[in-house]
């Protein structure tokens, strides 16, 4: 009788002793209140009414950060909502440094972007987000590295922007593109005008070239079938008005015809 009351007990303590881990998990074990070891994964033993554990999940967590309603650097009120990814690397820290490392890692992240958004510019924010994240992953990284905790991404997600600044945004974009598009155009006749001149200069130089344009502009009228009459001067007529007005210039006598 007395045997089988051993093995009773014996079987009692082995339930109370006996624990197993998952491989995400870790057992943060404390004997009479002082950190004594981390055990896991798999099957370990813990002294009955002596040891206690606190088992934490090391995998990676997701965290959706609430929209923030902060001011930028130029004073525009927006509202911002971004996505935190962080996993606990020293599970012992986690658990005896800070008091809820999930609730701690959420508050600072919080804070950060509200602060690393007070710290740029309307465009900014929109333009370099790849920039922001990278700065807001660096200053809730560096905090957290203490707790144990490894953040392994920040990403922001929504920017939401007032109305009235997204009304003047549509109509900045377009004045910007309406100004290029006036530059392009300006180019186009520029650069049109000067192979306009090359081209005449270079015709003046040859009077057979001329008339081989005034040819192709004869065929060119032609295929319309339109009604349009058109009076060539011939290249001699054209140099002679040109010689007559260069000698009134210069004060000549009107040469004689």
């Amino acid at each position: 009788m007395s045997l089988l009351i051993l093995l009773l007990i014996i079987l009692v303590l082995l339930s109370l002793s006996l624990r197993i881990a998952q491989e995400y998990q870790r057992a943060i074990v404390f004997r009479l209140g002082r950190f004594v070891g981390t055990r896991g994964p798999g099957l370990y033993f813990i002294i009955p009414f002596i040891e206690r554990q606190q088992t934490i999940d090391i995998r990676t967590k997701t965290v959706d950060l609430e929209q923030q309603e902060t001011i930028t650097k130029d004073s525009v009120t927006i509202k911002v909502n971004a996505v935190l990814w962080f996993r606990v690397t020293n599970p012992a820290d986690a658990i005896i440094k800070v008091a809820d490392f999930n609730k701690a890692v959420y508050q600072l992240a919080v804070t950060a972007l509200r602060n690393i958004i007070g710290q740029n510019q309307l465009d900014e924010v929109l333009r370099e987000r790849a920039k922001i994240n990278g700065a807001l992953l660096q200053i809730v990284d560096a905090a957290t590295e203490a707790w144990g905790v490894k953040i392994e991404l920040v990403e922001i997600k929504d920017v939401e922007i007032p109305e009235s600044m997204q009304r003047a945004m549509a109509r900045e974009a377009e004045a910007i593109r309406e100004k290029r598009a006036r530059i392009i155009k300006a180019e186009a006749e520029l650069e049109a005008s000067l192979k306009l001149t090359q081209g005449a200069i270079e015709m003046e130089k040859s009077p057979l070239a001329l008339e081989l344009r005034r040819m192709q502009m004869l065929s060119e009228i032609g295929i319309d079938n339109n009604t349009t009459t058109v009076i060539l001067l011939p290249s001699e007529f054209s140099n002679a008005a040109k010689s007559f007005t260069q000698m009134v210039n210069q004060g000549g006598n009107k040469p004689s015809l």
